[in-house]
């Protein structure tokens, strides 16, 4: 089989999925629980979450660089990446889980424990999705072959998605009985366990075959050299830098704007019309299964939001599953930077929208959910296949290749975009006079309604200013591929 169209087996790409599950499981979490839940349930201040976030984030995106040096560095039987998924499981699980504990050790203690806990799973993350991200473009040299590996892993990102957005308020709610910091601890201590689970899994499933020149050497001054002066790296890391900016304060505003601005009551009648709202008698049937999983509106209607929130998130999901089956058969023929431009458009303005929803229309807010979806779905694993574009136009260029080290570099500038979102989330809404666990005034509202539609918005149209200079088009992937191929083939007889 010709090294350019080297197809990889279904097994293979289930695998590398369950890794994406497993990081979403994380992800998602930091995205749209972890303000509320050290505001509202740890009881640290908004402004010190804030700055948590900012100081943290920014100082563990250092290590993705680091990481991404030592995986192509590394050298064992089972390749250069696929170690440090297998070295990280276990204790990325774990910590995971601590970060969910609440122990009472007064206000001072509680905000230590929140910097340990939090900077370590930072660093685990780092030293796990780093490998991992950087695992995909070894995986095949073929570039098509590559979208559709990207396809598999995004389909997996939205499984685990889907069940980190569905279950765990309802959750905390069921097994917390009443006490938000037991339902939260029990129920993360379920998802680390299938975080350690799944990472396993794509360690024995996958394989690693694309390598660089054996003549290359190590060179840390030349891969610094080579990332920092690839106009298309630099408009990558600027736009994922954006992006996730715009992820976390949209995510996090979510879940104030339906805590806080919906009306409750409103959204137990939209709840009722798709069965999922509670009555006085007894559970019966397939609603006990709804029940247990906490995902029933209780009788007075006080999990309506975490309940009405589960469903928002999921039907975008769902929404955008269909999205990412799309993404290859329109990145084939379109090219990746134009399906990408397109479906950033669509999202921007369905973010924009939602600043004009009244806190009675519901049904408005789930049709702008859906419209978001429609857009954001085709891009999501085009924004990994283009940052693997970017390592095969630097080799192309250079004759160097630093997988690891270009992989990293962007998922800086994600660490980056995730401290600066979950510290403006943060700041904005005590800006505006947020108080936890209360009826919000007219300008605290306001703040959250920014947070979920403008904020994120203006991102997102300085990402699309910053797609037009991104040089890599459809004809310029298929010259790289065919290009490097036949280098490939010397220094392999070689």
């Amino acid at each position: 089989m010709a090294e350019s169209t080297q197809k990889l087996a279904v097994r293979e790409k289930l695998g590398y999925a369950c890794g994406d599950i497993a990081t979403n499981f994380f992800f998602q979490s930091m995205i749209l629980y972890q303000t509320r839940f050290y505001t509202d349930t740890v009881g640290i201040s908004a402004v010190a979450v804030g700055s948590m976030f900012l100081v943290l984030r920014l100082a563990d995106a250092i290590f993705d660089p680091i990481i991404g040096a030592l995986s192509d560095r590394t050298q064992t039987r089972w390749g250069k990446f696929r170690p440090w998924i297998l070295g990280t499981a276990l204790p990325f699980g774990l910590i995971f889980w601590l970060v969910y504990v609440s122990p009472d050790f007064g206000p001072q203690g509680k905000l230590i424990y929140a910097y340990l806990t939090y900077s370590l799973v930072m660093i685990l993350y780092s030293a796990n999705n780093t490998p991992y991200a950087a695992l995909m473009g070894v995986m095949t040299p073929d570039v098509s072959e590559r979208n559709n590996v990207a396809r598999y892993r995004f389909v997996g990102a939205l499984i685990g998605q889907f069940l980190i957005q569905a279950l765990p308020l309802p959750l905390v709610a069921k097994l917390g009985g009443g006490n938000p910091a037991r339902g939260w601890a029990l129920t993360m201590g379920i998802f680390g366990g299938l975080i350690v689970l799944l990472n396993l899994v794509t360690f024995a499933t996958t394989r690693e075959r694309v390598q660089p020149d054996p003549r290359q050497k190590s060179d840390l001054r030349s891969d610094l050299r080579n990332v920092f002066t690839c106009g298309p790296w630099i408009v990558m890391f600027v736009l994922t830098l954006l992006i996730f900016t715009m992820l976390v304060v949209r995510g996090s505003s979510s879940n104030y704007f339906f805590a806080y601005y919906l009306d409750q009551q409103q959204i137990r009648s939209f709840l009722s019309g798709f069965g999922l709202a509670g009555t006085a008698g007894p559970v019966t049937g397939w609603r006990t299964v709804l029940d247990s999983l906490g995902l029933l509106v209780n009788p007075d209607g006080s999990n309506a939001s975490a309940v009405g929130l589960s469903l928002f998130f999921v039907a975008g999901s769902l929404v955008q599953i269909v999205g990412i089956l799309f993404s290859k058969p329109l990145a084939d023929r379109f090219g990746n930077k134009a399906v990408f431009i397109a479906g950033m458009f669509v999202t921007m303005v369905a973010t924009l929208l939602v600043f004009f929803v009244g806190p009675m229309q519901i049904q408005l807010m789930f049709a702008l959910s859906i419209l978001w979806a429609i857009g954001w779905g085709p891009t999501v694993p085009l924004l990994w296949v283009m940052i693997a574009d970017v390592a095969d136009y630097s080799e192309w260029k250079t004759s160097r290749r630093a997988t690891g080290f270009m992989f990293a570099g962007v998922l800086f500038a994600l660490k980056a975009g995730l401290s600066l979102g979950g510290a403006l989330s943060a700041w904005v809404i005590d800006a505006f006079g947020y108080v936890p666990n209360a009826v919000q005034t007219e300008r605290a509202l306001l703040g959250i309604r920014l947070g979920a539609s403008v904020y994120p918005a203006i991102a997102m149209a300085l990402g699309l200013v910053c797609l037009a200079s991104y040089k890599i088009g459809k004809k310029m992937n298929i010259q790289i591929q065919e290009e490097l191929t036949e280098r490939r083939k010397k220094f392999a007889s070689a």
